[in-house]
């Protein structure tokens, strides 16, 4: 038998072990024995999907104290609304913690933008402006500047349509 045959010979019998043990499993998890997988992370909050960190890392307070997005650091962290969120010092942490509504991004970080349009746009943390003291988050630098332009116009849109489409995000 050359060894390409025997390379494949041996891959089939290993799949052939691996199938009984799936049915298996399956099986068990079908009758309750084995508990479905609960999600640790929420959609409500711009997150980095493999990670869980709130809007990428980014720290929410730095926006407005040093107005620039500054990644934050493991040692700073903390949990609010099913993310973890991370600061840059220890000051930034016990703000935020104090006030999450005011310094984190509004909408959850979605585009309001999109949102006024009917569409949930995760907001990227380095196109954003401070606006009427509250931080918002938008998707593309085009969306951003028709903002800045003219918040009041986007913002009446976002927020009627926000509840409804906060409640197709999982939570």
């Amino acid at each position: 038998m050359t060894a390409q045959r025997q390379e494949r010979y041996g891959r089939s019998r290993q799949i052939a072990l691996i199938v009984p043990v799936l049915a298996a499993l399956t099986g068990l998890w079908a009758a309750g024995l084995i508990p479905a997988a609960r999600a640790t992370t929420t959609e409500r909050v711009v997150a980095a999907r493999f990670s869980g960190l709130a809007i990428y890392g980014f720290d929410p307070v730095a926006y407005f104290v040093q107005n620039r997005p500054v990644l934050g650091l493991p040692d700073f962290e903390a949990q609010e609304a099913g993310a973890v969120w991370r600061f840059h010092n220890e000051g930034n942490r016990a703000s935020f913690v104090a006030h999450p509504e005011v310094y984190g991004p509004q909408f959850g970080g979605y585009d309001p933008v999109g949102l006024a349009r009917g569409v949930t746009l995760a907001g990227n943390p380095r196109f954003f402006v401070v606006a009427g003291e509250r931080l918002y988050l938008f998707g593309v630098e085009a969306h951003r500047n028709a903002f800045a332009a003219d918040p009041g116009r986007y913002l009446s849109e976002a927020r009627q349509r926000w509840p409804e489409l906060e409640e197709t995000l999982a939570q």
